[in-house]
């Protein structure tokens, strides 16, 4: 996929409420919600489907890493600077055992962020360690992303209607991009909440947004991480990052896990 870029990122969100969040974790899912300060600001809904410890399923081992915030990060070594995307994806894959056509998102969204907001400095590794704690990358439940970029099916998260575990949040988009015209409800493989991604939501050519397009998904988190953490190349703009996503260090390690874990694999290749 081509891209060009279309707009500068926008401002940094709000702040994000920093009290420690308390509960198991489920093996199905437990919604976690990331509540801004600001009266109206956006919210970001993720969830964590097993504890950190668990492989999740994948085919590569991933040790969870005890890291502390702030002092390290996940790096990937650099993509060249005009890659053969598709080559370079089948050669990732088979040794980070991610889908090719997700690690295909990934790529680019990494390549289009270059470009609009250069200073950001994300990287595949880092969207791909959030796509692994979401969905699997784009394979929960039973998904699977077509060559399009498509979810075979919708991945949806529980209603956040106040029970165990959620927090109470009623419904903001009319049911169009959940389904659920009672509460909300994250969506997509990066698993968004329907204001969030009203408010966040790109697309690599400038089309109409999809949080079921596994594109336009890790585009639209690749923007939000960047407005939140800043530079990515730090340890300290990573984990602001990462932290805004999700206010858990638990979420943050986990996501460091992955992501450092595939980013070495991926530089073993040469």
């Amino acid at each position: 996929m081509t891209a060009t870029p279309t707009s500068a990122v926008p401002s940094r969100p709000p702040a994000p409420d920093r009290r420690p969040r308390r509960g198991p974790l489920g093996r199905a899912l437990l919604v976690l919600v990331l509540l801004a300060v600001a009266a109206g600001a956006a919210f970001l809904v993720v969830k964590a489907t097993e504890p950190p410890t668990s492989n999740r399923g994948d085919g590569l081992h991933i040790p969870a890493l005890d890291v502390l915030p702030g002092t390290a990060l996940a790096q990937a070594r650099p993509l060249p600077a005009d890659p053969d995307v598709a080559a370079w994806a089948e050669r990732a894959a088979k040794v980070t055992d991610i889908p090719v056509r997700t690690l295909v998102a990934y790529v680019n969204a990494d390549l289009v962020t270059r470009q609009r907001d250069p200073d950001c400095k994300i990287t595949w590794a880092t969207l791909a360690g959030v796509g692994r704690v979401e969905s699997h990358h784009g394979h929960f439940a039973g998904a699977r992303v077509g060559d399009d970029g498509k979810l075979t099916k919708p991945i949806i998260g529980v209603p956040l209607n106040g029970s165990k575990g959620v927090r109470a949040i009623r419904d903001t988009d009319g049911g169009k991009l959940d389904g659920d015209t009672q509460w909300d409800r994250a969506v997509g493989s990066m698993q968004f909440l329907p204001s969030t991604w009203t408010r966040w939501a790109a697309h690599p050519d400038g089309g109409a947004p999809d949080p079921q397009d596994v594109d336009d998904a890790a585009l639209t988190a690749a923007r939000y991480l960047c407005a939140s953490g800043g530079d990515l190349s730090t340890g300290d703009g990573w984990w602001k990052a990462v932290l805004t996503y999700n206010n858990s260090v638990a979420y943050g390690r986990d996501v460091y896990s992955g992501a450092d874990a595939y980013a070495r694999k991926v530089a073993e290749l040469g």
